[in-house]
């Protein structure tokens, strides 16, 4: 969320950014309503100054043995629109500070201006794509001839975008979790964490989820609880309300989550495979920073995250996203683009975001550095690190053999007891 005072005071460079975005958001309704809130506030104030000097007159009045029910009268009249005022004015911050939740993250200078995906830049490439001497086949049409896959029999469980892992599949998925966590434990110095799955409201409005993308979560009744969307929202949240000490900034965690989305707005898109599923897995990367340490942070998570696909030996590329394409909370983001030789394309495996102190903002997360120092909101940082889906389909089009078999990445081969090839299910 952006400061209240920030926007009023450069509503233009706010209504510009809007316009980078490609965002339709009118501030007119935003510079009418605080102009009113502080009509109303400057009414009440005078209002207040005049019953208390009043008040002291009826004071002198009865003192002096006068008559003072006209002035009092008077005053019961001021007290009821003071009153009304008082009303006027908390529906007015209400409103305001609702409005202000439907504000985008406001782009950092360097974040590329640009109207689509399309005007992405490309940072840098890594790894050689597979030559193959053969067609590549796409994942699903490879885990289903190695047994593995199964989207009939969950459709026939739960319904579309859902998949039953069989043998070396669920094996190969738990594998990639574990080979995730154990990288960023032990070599990336995260703190592992195994969060609540289901959520309240409230952390959600914390991340930036909701109200904006309601219609993009799974809500569970009796107890209005949302499923996880990603992890970024239970780990984020854990520091909700706290001052934390800036001196032990960065704190760094990463956790395991399925993750649950609706995929509203997605119909027709990707609906074969894995790539875009209600229910997956996914190991996330969350990190708790100074203001001033917020850019030089992203890039190391960035690399974290990178360093996944360059131990299974996937190529992959970095890509900046425009403004355009920014997701709602974030100030600058970094995508990872693993290549699918079975689809021959780059496809999102991890988004890597600074939200600035946008998160902080909406879930009161704060710093202070030293004895008296003045408390300031953190900067939140977040990416996956890796989407496991994803992976086992990169791993699955990469690591394919003409005869149907697919190597098992030598970083992955110490969780599956030393397997070698995945070879089909008898």
């Amino acid at each position: 969320m952006l400061d209240l005072r920030f926007v009023r005071e450069n509503t233009d460079a706010v209504a510009e950014a809007l316009r980078k975005r490609g965002s339709s958001l009118d501030l007119a309704p935003f510079r009418e309503l605080d102009a009113r809130r502080r009509e109303i506030l400057v009414e009440m104030e005078s209002l207040k100054k005049l019953r208390n000097d009043v008040s002291r007159e009826i004071g002198r009045i009865v003192k002096s043995g006068g008559e003072a029910s006209a002035p009092r009268e008077e005053m019961r009249k001021v007290g009821e629109r003071v009153a009304q005022l008082e009303r006027e004015a908390q529906e007015a911050q209400e409103r305001l500070q609702a409005f202000l939740g439907e504000i985008p993250n406001v782009p950092d200078p360097a974040v590329p201006e640009g109207r689509s995906s399309e005007d992405n830049p490309v940072l840098r490439t890594w790894g050689e794509r597979p030559a193959f001497d053969f067609e590549p086949k796409a994942h699903w049409d490879i885990g289903a001839a190695l047994g593995i896959l199964d989207f009939e029999r969950a459709a026939k469980i739960a319904g579309s975008r859902f998949a039953v892992y069989f043998g070396h599949g669920a094996a190969l998925e738990r594998a990639l979790l574990q080979f995730m966590l154990d990288l960023h434990v032990r070599e990336h110095g995260y703190l592992e964490v195994l969060p609540p799955f289901l959520v309240n409201a409230r952390a959600l409005f914390g991340t930036g989820q909701l109200p904006k993308f309601e219609a993009d979560l799974f809500r569970v009744e009796p107890g209005g609880y949302y499923l996880v969307p990603t992890a970024e929202v239970p780990v984020t949240n854990l520091h909700a309300g706290e001052i934390l000490d800036g001196e032990r900034l960065p704190l760094a965690y990463c956790a395991y989550t399925p993750c649950f989305r609706s995929e509203a707005g997605s119909y027709g898109k990707d609906v074969r495979g894995l790539i875009r599923q209600h229910q997956f897995n996914k190991v996330e990367l969350v990190r708790f920073s100074r203001p001033e340490d917020s850019s030089a942070e992203l890039e190391r998570l960035t690399s974290h995250a990178e360093e996944v696909l360059r131990r299974l030996g996937l190529p992959y590329r970095v890509v900046e996203l425009c403004t355009a394409d920014l997701g709602f909370s974030a100030m600058r983001t970094f995508d990872l683009e693993v290549w699918l030789p079975g689809q021959n394309l780059y496809r999102e495996i991890s988004s890597c975001s600074n939200f600035g102190d946008f998160q902080a903002r909406r879930a009161a997360i704060r710093c202070r550095t030293g004895r008296g120092a003045k408390a300031e909101l953190v900067h939140t940082l977040n990416g996956s690190g890796l989407a496991i889906g994803r992976t086992v389909v990169a791993v699955l089009e990469n690591c394919q053999r003409a005869d149907g078999r697919v190597v098992v990445p030598e970083a992955l081969r110490p969780y599956l007891n030393g397997l070698e090839l995945l070879e089909p299910r008898v």
